[in-house]
């Protein structure tokens, strides 16, 4: 039987295929209010806008490609029992060939009902090759289409799936994202007692000192590549 490999993945790893990230300098919080296009309360206030800037991180997202840690995770597939939680909408695990993928904060490519935003049966993911949608578009309820996105305020139903996953682990290896940001840090706490619990990370900080992590201080790619030696 295969051991199983989950992983928790942030915005560290698309970074180097150029996805814009959000909280680093010159991230995209720098440019808009997390209030303007990361929640209800900005949707409602101003659609075009929201509708605007998501259109803008599909435009991007078709213009970049999986890197090599995206390529290494979904080849441990080959010898690992392997599981991806991802903190990014993005669908560069998708494409770079992991087949088992929670998304924590939702998906780029999909809208949804504005009404039961939650709801599988409201859920589309858009044809290929389009990247934009409008204010005025219907989801399948008749309410206004929004992203498929976990915005700011709203649960995250996905969190419990992936707590599941996090608990079944053999090994647990952290990437491209911070420890002290939610809802990876609070998933570490579901990781077994026996469990190895790695760390890819070029800069890191506050790391659990109750917690047995072997830190691979280096950045997504470069990391991989070591954690696919070590193990």
């Amino acid at each position: 039987m295969k051991k199983k490999l989950v992983f928790l993945t942030g915005a560290g790893i698309s970074a180097e295929s150029g996805i814009t990230t959000f909280r680093d300098s010159g991230g995209l919080w720098e440019q808009y209010r997390v209030e303007d296009v990361a929640s209800i309360e900005g949707y409602y206030r101003n659609p075009e806008l929201v509708t605007n800037f998501y259109n803008e991180r599909r435009n991007q997202l078709m213009e970049v490609e999986p890197n090599e840690a995206h390529r290494l995770v979904a080849k441990l597939e080959e010898k690992y029992d392997v599981c991806v939680v991802t903190q990014n909408v993005d669908d560069l695990h998708e494409r770079a060939g992991s087949t088992n993928i929670i998304h924590l904060h939702g998906e780029l490519r999909k809208i949804t009902s504005s009404r039961n935003p939650n709801d599988p049966s409201q859920i589309e993911t858009l044809p290929e090759g389009r990247s934009i949608t409008y204010p005025d578009d219907r989801a399948r309820d008749g309410s206004p289409a929004r992203p498929f996105i976990v915005w700011f305020g709203e649960p995250v139903p996905m969190i419990e799936a992936a707590a599941e996953q996090v608990g079944t682990a053999d090994i647990l290896v952290v990437i491209g994202t911070s420890l002290n940001v939610y809802p990876a840090a609070g998933l570490l706490n579901y990781a077994r007692s026996d469990a190895q619990i790695y760390l890819i990370d070029p800069s890191p900080a506050n790391v659990p000192q109750y917690m047995n992590i072997h830190i691979i201080a280096k950045k997504a790619s470069e990391g991989m590549r070591q954690l696919c030696d070590e193990l």
